[in-house]
């Protein structure tokens, strides 16, 4: 650290702290589904990674299907690729919601029992169709490259990307909380489930929609997935304890506590990453992460309710 002049040292933490913002915004849109499902659900879904995979898997195939069909049209596939991904795991969601976690309300062990074996299963039937080995996307020519905001310091383009679709997907997640009969209804049967049944809320539709809509944007999460890392059927168990650490340090109820959470452990990650290794930055992030929790463990953010 000491060899490098005031100048490169600026460079070099500058630099990290876009490579922060990236991780930044994985880890968003990562836990922002998440988020949607365990902080208004109660459900602790251990097969959100598998759904973010489908997402990616959505892409690739995606992909494939312009390069063969309509490769006139591939640059503008990765735009496709991501609504496609949304409306597959979204709908695989819903279907998820109905079977299977609609009986295991008011009962968080046996729902992380049965979303950790339906995770189990989805990379059984992800290696069974598209093989154990990773695959990636080709991206666009309008993704690739990078670009020179000083003579030292270039920004990646997809990055860039990633950044604008986080804040894209983050906003309209919270208008459509906010600022809808919807989202209203969402916030009423999270603040107190037999009132909002009793004044006329749904509240198995409110949480089957709540749930399909935390799956569509793993899903979207998916898509960005394919431009840091390789895809494969066990690929998305190495982010969900990531991605529950992010949620449960910005308070569970909380979607701004979420992006808070995740811009402070992305920042500290990754500028502890270039002076130690990947797997000392981590540990020095979970001990501090844990040290906060110990103080305040409701996390960053609490959602106060009325009981």
């Amino acid at each position: 650290m000491f060899d490098y002049s005031l100048g490169e040292l600026g460079s070099i933490l500058a630099m990290q702290a876009f490579a922060g913002l990236i991780l930044f915004s994985v880890f968003v849109l990562m836990a922002l589904g998440l988020a949607i499902i365990f902080g208004q659900m109660g459900v602790i879904n251990m097969a959100h990674g598998e759904f973010l995979i489908l997402g990616a898997y959505v892409t690739y195939i995606t992909q494939h299907l312009f390069s063969d069909y309509l490769p006139w049209a591939q640059p503008a596939y990765f735009l496709v690729a991501m609504v496609f991904a949304f409306v597959v795991s979204g709908a695989l969601g819903l279907i998820v919601e109905w079977l299977l976690i609609r009986h295991l309300y008011s009962r968080p062990l046996d729902t992380l029992l049965a979303t950790w074996g339906l995770s189990l299963i989805m990379q059984q039937v992800f290696r069974s169709v598209f093989g154990a080995r990773e695959v990636g996307v080709e991206l666009p020519d309008w993704l690739m490259g990078s670009l020179a905001v000083t003579d030292t310091i270039e920004v990646q383009i997809n990055g860039l990307f990633v950044m604008g679709l986080t804040l894209l997907i983050t906003a309209a997640v919270l208008v459509l909380l906010f600022r809808s009969r919807w989202g209203l209804q969402v916030r009423a049967v999270t603040a107190n489930r037999v009132m909002a049944g009793a004044v006329g809320i749904d509240t198995r539709r409110v949480d089957r929609l709540t749930f399909g809509l935390g799956c569509g944007v793993a899903g979207i999460a998916g898509s960005a997935f394919t431009m840091i890392g390789s895809t494969g059927p066990t690929s998305g168990q190495l982010y969900i304890v990531d991605t529950f650490l992010v949620v449960v340090f910005g308070g569970a109820q909380s979607l701004f506590g979420t992006v808070a959470s995740a811009l402070t452990i992305s920042q500290s990650q990754s500028a502890l990453e270039f002076f130690l290794s990947g797997s000392m930055a981590k540990v020095i992030t979970l001990l501090i992460v844990i040290g906060i929790l110990m103080l305040r463990p409701q996390g960053l953010f609490v959602l106060k309710l009325r009981r």
